[in-house]
């Protein structure tokens, strides 16, 4: 039984949190990461949670919250505890670029997740006019906004899948650092 337990408490875990506007395609991307299937998602009202593993010993939980406005004021109840940001960004949708950035310069303002890494999906590449991953990064101001912790941006497609298998990695690599030096500020502070 002992030996169970050792085991268990080997693997390691850290939390995810998808944000971005509705319809950027947070909860296709969740399931596409998971099952390599597409479904036809609902829109999310409150939020999806699922496991995923990520390599022998360590998992990745997703909190994969819902964009819709009024859910947004929700979004820095989801803040603390988490290991990496994933904000994910229809890259087709010009007309809400503007309003995505201004919530994701909103969270990365809050202390509650300073230093933690963020992967910024370019999503929907698969539709005319859609923005390339160095348009995002320049609108979205990564550099200045970033510039205190890890950061990527992905061009991807949620519907075929090109890109997530990139996207996935870079999280749970940013993940995977930014826990093991949560770890050691904790050990310099004891």
């Amino acid at each position: 039984m002992g030996l169970q337990n050792a085991k268990a408490s080997s693997v390691k875990k850290a939390n995810i949190l998808m944000l971005g506007l509705d319809s950027a395609g947070k909860s296709t991307l969740l399931y596409k990461f998971r099952y390599k299937d597409v479904f036809l998602t609902m829109p999310t009202i409150g939020f999806n949670v699922d496991m995923i593993d990520a390599g022998k010993d360590f998992t990745l939980t997703f909190w994969d919250v819902g964009g819709q406005k009024k859910m947004r004021e929700l979004w820095s109840n989801f803040l603390e505890g988490t290991d990496a940001l994933l904000y994910v960004v229809d890259s087709s949708d010009k007309r809400r670029l503007e309003e995505s950035r201004r919530e994701f310069e909103l969270i990365l303002k809050n202390d509650s997740i300073k230093n933690v890494p963020v992967v910024v999906l370019a999503n929907k590449q698969d539709l005319p006019g859609a923005l390339n991953a160095e348009e995002i990064t320049r609108r979205f101001k990564m550099k200045k906004y970033c510039s205190d912790r890890n950061w990527y941006v992905q061009p991807c497609c949620a519907i075929t899948g090109d890109g997530l298998a990139e996207a996935f990695q870079r999280v749970a690599t940013f993940a995977r650092q930014y826990s093991k030096s949560k770890e050691t500020f904790t050990t310099l502070k004891e």
